[in-house]
């Protein structure tokens, strides 16, 4: 009888800490940390950049291979991007983020932007990295003027 106590003490015990186990989670290491900060630095140097109107600091940031999608452009290069896209900033004074979120070599912003003539546009963007550079970016516009360049 005291076998069979003590080897249902036993069972009961490993299920407990096989339970345990198995619900433990673990945290990312230093090097995911640092990596998602690089990340999110620069994510705020290409706002920033928009903002201050410096093209050459928004296509350091821009990987070999870079594309932009919206609802308006897909997959564009960064030429295109500078064409199309570029133009912009001259219309916009801020961007206040709201949410910024960086898991590794991804990164979603939602934000509020301000133009030149005080108007208010909300967008959100998900950005993809390569070795620190954003290779993808994709834009979805929201409520207010939309796009700066829509002339709403």
């Amino acid at each position: 009888m005291k076998t069979a106590m003590l080897f249902v003490k036993t069972v009961i015990a490993w299920a407990a800490l096989s339970c345990q186990a198995g619900f433990a989670q673990t945290s990312p290491g230093p090097a995911a940390g640092l990596q998602n900060a690089a990340n999110e630095k620069t994510v705020r140097e290409y706002y920033t950049a928009f903002e201050k109107k410096d093209w050459n600091s928004v296509e350091q940031i821009f990987a070999d291979g870079f594309t932009f999608t919206s609802p308006l452009d897909d997959h564009i290069s960064i030429k295109s991007f500078k064409e199309r896209c570029w133009p912009n900033a001259y219309k916009i004074k801020q961007f206040d983020l709201d949410k910024l979120v960086v898991n590794g070599d991804d990164a979603f912003v939602i934000y509020n932007g301000w133009t030149t003539d005080g108007k208010l546009f909300r967008n959100s963007e998900y950005f993809k990295f390569k070795d620190g550079k954003i290779r993808e970016y994709e834009c979805f516009f929201g409520p207010g003027i939309n796009y700066p360049n829509s002339g709403k």
